[in-house]
């Protein structure tokens, strides 16, 4: 896969790459949040300090963080790849799979954001929430919502790239 980072810095496609990198950065956040609350819970626990909850705020926030990359490894082209397989193949043929993989992303991130919407209103009718924080669980669906979105917009984009490199 060919990286779209040098052509997506202008125009919609510059927006919808800023928007991807924030939105990592954001994920980024969440991911040493939940570090930082590991770190409170295991020298807490030795001053008789507990962070009550820790394993269900680790649960939400590593989905979310994990979820929040995507977008970025999208319009980036940082997936992962098997290089083996293309490495004596023509620039024509690479942008063909490009595309092909961009063809495949927004189909998949189509459905994780239908079936992901139809599971948070699950959560939602039946009020599911974490055993020991009583924390709403489908509002930690909100944020990865968001990311299958700009996943989705970001497959758009690689999209409308490889398409013209062909």
């Amino acid at each position: 896969m060919q990286n779209l980072q040098d052509q997506t810095q202008t125009g919609p496609s510059g927006l919808v790459f800023t928007i991807a990198t924030w939105w990592a950065l954001a994920g980024g956040v969440v991911l040493l949040l939940v570090v930082l609350m590991h770190t409170w819970s295991v020298i807490g626990n030795q001053f008789g300090m507990p962070f009550p909850g820790d394993f269900e705020m680790t649960e939400i926030g590593i989905a979310i963080a994990a979820f929040a990359f995507l977008p970025y490894c999208q319009i980036t082209g940082a997936n992962v790849t098997a290089d083996i397989f293309t490495s004596n193949a023509s620039s024509k043929m690479i942008a063909v799979l490009s595309l092909i993989a961009s063809i495949v992303a927004l189909g998949f991130s189509i459905l994780l954001l239908w079936r992901m919407y139809a599971g948070m209103l699950d959560q939602k009718n039946y009020e599911y929430e974490t055993a020991v924080l009583q924390f709403p669980n489908w509002i930690g669906w909100l944020p990865i919502l968001i990311s299958l979105t700009l996943l989705a917009i970001c497959s758009l984009t690689t999209l409308i790239q490889h398409s013209r490199q062909i």
